[in-house]
């Protein structure tokens, strides 16, 4: 009987420390803005302005 109290204590603690890991991570994560971000990692909109290999 304690030994099943402890593992669901133990459980418990490890997805408070899970959720309270999470939290920690995406506020201290810099905001960041979505034409930034696709701009610097050159994303779809590259793909129209590549120059094509026939010369066409």
């Amino acid at each position: 009987m304690l030994a099943r109290r402890f593992t669901i204590v133990c459980l418990l603690m490890t997805l408070f420390g899970m959720f309270f890991a999470i939290l920690v991570a995406e506020a201290g994560r810099p905001q960041r803005n979505w034409g930034e971000a696709s701009a610097r990692n050159c994303g779809v909109d590259c793909l129209g302005q590549l120059p094509s290999r026939n010369g066409r």
